[in-house]
């Protein structure tokens, strides 16, 4: 085997030592209170923009349905990501700033939960489809959106504590 086909099980938790992937086994872990706030943005026409916040839209409350599909979104991740573990979440919001100035929405979603696994996965997968429910619910008036800077920004709890995006 080839050093670059080579996997040091230590380095990724959902690789091992033979480059298989599997799940975590989180079993021994502590039980904490863990969160995660994740971003990302969608740059629209201001037309598109005034439409939404107007509440012109044909489609009714872009907003709203974009929040239920963010919060349903978080819920669904294990279904989603082969190796996440399906997780009791207690709490997702999914909030939405209009930054007219840049022609773009900021969405943030925010996951949370007791348990043994972090929530970093259910809170980027709730941003992202809240972002993807405004591109298809304004394609038809606006189709060169474009979506982007979904990341993490902060998570809490586990063995690492509070960590902040410094980028």
């Amino acid at each position: 085997m080839s050093d670059h086909n080579k996997f040091d099980s230590k380095q990724f938790s959902h690789v091992n030592a033979q480059g298989e992937a599997n799940m975590v086994d989180v079993s021994e872990k502590a039980v904490t209170t863990r969160t995660a706030i994740a971003q990302g943005f969608i740059k629209m026409s201001a037309e598109t923009i005034n439409m939404i916040v107007e509440g012109g839209h044909a489609k009714g409350d872009v907003f709203a349905v974009a929040r239920i599909a963010g919060i349903q979104a978080a819920k669904k991740c294990a279904d989603l990501i082969p190796l996440c573990h399906p997780l009791m979440l207690s709490k997702v919001k999914v909030e939405f700033e209009v930054q007219a100035e840049q022609n773009q929405v900021r969405i943030e979603a925010m996951c949370k939960l007791a348990g043994k696994t972090g929530v970093e996965m259910e809170a980027l997968t709730a941003a992202s489809v809240a972002a993807l429910t405004l591109f298809d619910m304004c394609k038809a008036v606006d189709p060169s959106m474009e979506i982007g800077g979904i990341r993490v920004l902060e998570k809490q709890g586990g063995k690492t504590g509070h960590w902040q995006n410094q980028s």
